[in-house]
């Protein structure tokens, strides 16, 4: 019973990161990404030098750039 509640609450951090994002215009999202990009490629480079301590970081910096895409995507299909 315990396990299902911890599942819950993750999907309901992913979500509230979501809507995070979602109140923002498209031109801060777009600046978002191009943020997260410089520092996907920062962090590329660090794991391929040997130096990257935290290397959940790239994981986060990509699942992080693809909800600011789908949600400039809704946007866009909600504009068109």
């Amino acid at each position: 019973m315990a396990e299902k509640k911890s599942k819950k609450v993750e999907t309901a951090k992913a979500s509230s990161k979501a809507d995070e994002f979602r109140t923002k215009s498209t031109d801060e999202l777009t600046d978002q990404v191009a943020k997260l990009k410089k520092e996907q490629f920062n962090l590329r480079f660090q794991k391929a030098n040997g130096q990257l301590e935290k290397t959940a970081r790239i994981r986060a910096v990509r699942r992080d750039i693809a909800r600011i895409e789908t949600i400039l995507a809704e946007q866009r299909r909600k504009a068109g």
